[in-house]
């Protein structure tokens, strides 16, 4: 009977049977199961017949019930109703073109195909790398992903991002299994990953093991930190220069001063390196170099430039220690300090700046002051002030100058009139203070004040007084005489009480010519004129 239907097949016209079966191709995995559908619903038909390729039988459905070919026994279903075909345990052979003809009541004959494709199981994506490292801006990078599988389809992320292909520096190619990612001139940012590549068809896919890729990069620009830096920087300062880059693998430093090398350098350059190779001195330069073995990069910072000023301390002003005499004696006053650079040095005395003169000369340098002769008015505090642009100091000496005694003069209060208190002051320019004695006439008194009181003058205290004043440590005496003269009191008349009733009577006397004076005008007629 199916030797018979497929001969009547052969000589029956065939009539294009549209949409008999969907559109293909129809794709399925190896081991699994396909189900080939028609879209004829349930047809009047005489016969419906699959065949395989160039012309292969699989099966028949015909009022007989359906016939499967022997070497799909086991494999293939055919559904009477519908012309369903079913093949299990699908294998790569099984991948072609399938064939259904419908034999209809009415003689006519609809026709269909469709194509299966068996898919292997995509499994194994796998990425592999031409470099086992990268230098940025200098490798091209070929990146190879691998997988088993039918029909596959690669795309690559970094992380979570798609890498698409700019046709320039990225480029992406095909090639049955696997697919090949180039980057040239990679950057660091490239395969930070990790990098994943997906192998799909349409039934399944498979991710690669995340692949990272080591792209090493720098230095890139080397500053120092603080760049900004003072011109002077104190001696005793905690004070260090740091060098900063960003490089993979991280850089080695070195530092250089006015472009030597200073040994023993890393990234930090501490003050007291720079002490210890003896610079700092002046001012000058210093660099820092920041080197990637894996790069073979060197990049140089820009530089800065200070000098190290060691600080002032320890100041001392040492002056004469003899016994020092106006007239006769000079002062040697220098100034020092135990450690520092000393770039100015001023002097004052008595909180005043101290300025050369006849008898006062300096040293080049201002660290001496020879002041000779002495006078009395150079006795007092010099100050000594040491100055560097980092630091000072100062400090005093008192120099006692002792003069006189000069100057003596007496004084006295006032007039001298008899019975009267008088005081006599004796001024003197001495130092230290002069011991002093009163005279009067020659003959010693016992008073050694400054002061001389006479004591109810009388004209027996009138004479020469003298102050006398010594001074023990100049072995000077110097004098003053003022002469005294007490004036007797003078004889004024009546006495006050005397003049009181000369007054009164005076007045009385007025009063009564008054009163006669108006008592006769009352006495006298006067004549009326008519």
């Amino acid at each position: 009977m199916d030797l018979l239907l497929l001969f009547l097949l052969s000589f029956i016209g065939v009539c294009a049977g549209q949409d008999v079966l969907p559109p293909g191709p129809v794709d399925a995995i190896a081991g699994g199961n396909v189900t080939f559908t028609t879209q004829v619903g349930t047809p009047d038909y005489i016969a419906m017949v699959w065949n395989f390729g160039s012309g292969q039988h699989v099966a028949t459905a015909s009022s007989q019930g359906v016939k499967v070919n022997t070497k799909y026994a086991g494999r293939a279903q055919m559904d009477s109703k519908n012309g369903y075909l079913t093949l299990t345990s699908l294998v790569s052979e099984d991948s072609g073109i399938y064939t259904i003809s419908i034999v209809l009541s009415d003689g006519t004959t609809n026709d269909g195909t469709i194509e299966l494709r068996v898919l292997k199981p995509v499994s194994d994506a796998i990425i592999k790398s031409n470099l086992p490292e990268a230098i940025e801006h200098n490798s091209t990078v070929v990146l190879n992903c691998s997988a088993k599988g039918s029909f596959l389809k690669f795309t690559w992320t970094n992380g979570t991002t798609p890498i698409v292909a700019d046709g320039k520096r990225l480029t992406l190619a095909q090639e049955g299994t696997s697919s090949m990612l180039t980057i040239t001139d990679v950057f660091r940012t490239d395969l930070l990953g990790p990098i994943y590549c997906t192998a799909a068809n349409n039934l399944q896919m498979n991710k690669s093991p995340p692949f990272n890729l080591t792209v090493y990069y720098g230095p890139d620009a080397v500053t120092i930190s603080p760049m900004m830096t003072k011109e002077f920087i104190p001696s005793n300062a905690n004070f260090n220069l740091s060098c900063l880059t960003t490089s993979s693998p991280n850089a080695t430093f070195s530092w250089y001063h006015s472009q030597q090398l200073i040994e023993g350098s890393g990234q930090v350059l501490t003050l007291e390196a720079i002490k210890a190779a003896g610079l700092g001195k002046q001012k000058e330069e210093y660099t820092c170099r920041a080197q990637n073995a894996k790069t073979q990069r060197t990049v140089t910072s820009s530089g800065v430039s200070f000098s190290v000023i060691e600080v002032i301390s320890g100041v001392k002003v040492t002056g004469p220690t003899d016994i020092l005499i106006a007239g006769n004696s000079s002062a040697n006053i220098s100034c020092q300090a135990t450690a520092g650079t000393v770039q100015t040095m001023i002097w004052l005395k008595d909180g005043t700046a101290l300025a050369p003169s006849s008898h006062r000369v300096f040293s080049n340098n201002q660290s001496s002051l020879l002041i000779s002769p002495l006078s009395r008015e150079d006795g007092g505090e010099y100050t000594c002030q040491l100055i560097n642009p980092v630091s000072s100091g100062k400090a005093s000496y008192t120099m006692v100058v002792n003069y006189g005694p000069e100057a003596v003069k007496v004084k006295i209060d006032r007039d001298v009139p008899e019975k009267h208190d008088v005081t006599l002051t004796c001024l003197v320019l001495s130092f230290p203070p002069a011991a002093l004695t009163w005279k009067f006439n020659g003959t010693v008194t016992g008073t050694t004040t400054d002061k001389y009181v006479i004591k109810g003058a009388a004209d027996t205290k009138s004479g020469t007084y003298t102050c006398e004043a010594y001074n023990a440590v100049t072995g000077k005496t110097t004098s003053e005489n003022t002469t005294v003269s007490v004036k007797p009191e003078v004889d004024n008349g009546l006495s006050d009480g005397a003049i009181a009733g000369i007054v009164i009577a005076v007045i009385v006397a007025m009063c009564v010519a008054i009163g006669l004076i108006l008592y006769c005008r009352q006495k006298v007629p006067v004549e009326s004129p008519y």
